[in-house]
C-alpha cells in the first residue's frame, strides 16, 4: 500500500469518527422535544403520562419511551414537562411495559409524594422491586415512584406507540408538591435499555425517552 493510500485511510477513519461524534451530539444532546404544560394551574395541576415497551417507529423504533398527554388529549413524544411552582401536581401514569426489576430495592418504595401511591385503584405503600418496570424520579426534589409492570403473559399487549386504554396496562397515580421555580432533571432508574451497557445507555440517557426535564414555573 502506498503512503498516499495509507494517509487516505487514516483521514477516512478520522472523518468517520467525527461523523459519529456529530451524530451523537445532534441526536442526544442538542435535539430537545417540545415542552408540554400540565393541565390546570396553581395551586393544583395534573400530568398524564404513558410508558411503552418500544416506540415502533422513528429513528429508534425498539427504544422504550415515555409519552405525555397535551391539553387537546393528544399523546406527544416528549419528556419535557412544565408544571406550576408551589403547587400540588397529580401524576397519572398508564404503564404498558412489562417488568424489568429494580437492582436496588430502595427504589421500590415511593418517596417524596403527598399521600399514597395508588396502583390500579388501590393505595399501595410499597412495590415488590421485582415487579417494577420503570420509575418516575426527580432526584433534586427527593421524588421517586416505582411503576408496576404488565404481566408477561397479559393479553392484548401494546405493540405500537402511543398505546390505548383497550390494551393491557397498569394505572399508577400519585401527587407531589413542587417548590420554587427552576428546571429539574427527571428519569427512570430501572435498567430497561436492553442491549446497552448495564442497561443504562440509549433511551436511558436521552431526553424524550426515559430521561426528561421538569420546568417549574
Amino acid at each position: 500500500m502506498t503512503r498516499s493510500a495509507k494517509l487516505a485511510g487514516v483521514f477516512g477513519g478520522i472523518a468517520a469518527v467525527a461523523a459519529l461524534v456529530a451524530y451523537y451530539i445532534v441526536s442526544y444532546l442538542i435535539v430537545v422535544p417540545p415542552s408540554v404544560a400540565a393541565a390546570g394551574q396553581a395551586p393544583r395541576a395534573s400530568v398524564t403520562l404513558q410508558t411503552v415497551a418500544s416506540m415502533g417507529y422513528g429513528p429508534h423504533p425498539d427504544w422504550v419511551s415515555y409519552f405525555v398527554e397535551d391539553a387537546r388529549g393528544k399523546w406527544v413524544h416528549s419528556t419535557v414537562l412544565t408544571v406550576p411552582a408551589n403547587s400540588l401536581v397529580k401524576v397519572t401514569v398508564l404503564q404498558y411495559d412489562t417488568a424489568t426489576g429494580l437492582r436496588n430495592p430502595y427504589w421500590g418504595g415511593p418517596r417524596g409524594i403527598v399521600g399514597e401511591m395508588v396502583l390500579d385503584g388501590k393505595p399501595t405503600p410499597t412495590l415488590d422491586p421485582d415487579l417494577a418496570s420503570h420509575t418516575f424520579a426527580v432526584p433534586e426534589l427527593g421524588l421517586s415512584v416505582p411503576l408496576a409492570g404488565v404481566a408477561d403473559d397479559a393479553k392484548n399487549q401494546c405493540g405500537l406507540a402511543p398505546c390505548t386504554l383497550a390494551e393491557a396496562h397498569r394505572t399508577i397515580t400519585f401527587v407531589f408538591r413542587t417548590g420554587k421555580r427552576g428546571t429539574y432533571r427527571w428519569q427512570c432508574f430501572v435498567p430497561c435499555a436492553f442491549g446497552t451497557i448495564l442497561g443504562f445507555g440509549g433511551p436511558m440517557q436521552s431526553i424524550g425517552y426515559m430521561d426528561g426535564l421538569l420546568h417549574v414555573v
